[in-house]
């Protein structure tokens, strides 16, 4: 988990929608929990031994998000999807190894630190790392999901990055879909069979989207 925040004043361009969609970057005021509501609802399986019962991860996400790192796509005023980055030192999902055994104690949390450093993607030079995608279960197959990818993609352009990472379970084959129709291949297949049983997932696929410059404007 990450250790630091910092501001980011990047609001870059508002996408409006019929139903009164809005994706943005940062997270609405007041909506933390309701986000790592989303995010437990998403990834709650592959966090569940690291974080768990699903009340407490939920709570230890809400207290140590970075909403900064957050792009989030409202409707009528209600958070209904979000994507994280990482990117300058930390990403959307924070906490440190101490934050993680003040919260669950010594004696249980030194294995939950354990298993959050196996998940752990750091980026690497000119790269932006994406800290997943979490759509409200209702919202699902309206398009929120690619319009969180756009905007992501034109965050890591305006960042300089030169390709955007991500990972992704062999247990999610939906989401691989949706990451595919966006441009992202896979590059590596990494199979963990003794965390099956652990964390619910045996493969881990490693997929990348280039990013090219941005578009020089034309000279009228």
């Amino acid at each position: 988990m990450d250790q630091a925040s910092e501001p980011n004043d990047r609001r870059g361009s508002d996408h409006r929608h019929p139903g009164a969609l809005l994706v943005r970057r940062g997270l609405p005021p007041d909506a933390r929990r309701r986000a790592a509501e989303l995010y437990w609802e998403a990834f709650g399986r592959k966090l569940g031994t690291a974080l768990g019962p699903a009340g407490a991860g939920t709570a230890f996400i809400a207290e140590h998000l970075h909403a900064d790192r957050a792009i989030a796509a409202t409707r009528d005023g209600v958070l209904v999807g979000l994507a994280g980055y990482t990117h300058g030192g930390h990403g959307l999902t924070g906490g440190t190894a101490r934050d993680v055994l003040r919260a669950y104690g010594r004696l249980g949390g030194l294995h939950r630190v354990a298993i959050l450093a196996l998940l752990e993607r750091r980026p690497g030079s000119s790269e932006l790392v994406m800290d997943g995608i979490a759509v409200d279960p209702s919202q699902r197959g309206t398009g929120i999901g690619s319009l969180l990818l756009d905007e992501v993609a034109v965050l890591a352009r305006e960042l300089g990055c030169r390709r955007i990472r991500l990972d992704v379970i062999d247990v999610n084959p939906r989401a691989r879909a949706l990451y595919e129709r966006h441009g992202f291949v896979a590059t590596r297949t990494e199979h963990t069979p003794y965390l099956r049983g652990l964390l619910g997932f045996g493969a881990v696929t490693t997929m990348i989207r280039k990013i090219g410059p941005a578009p020089t404007p034309a000279r009228g």
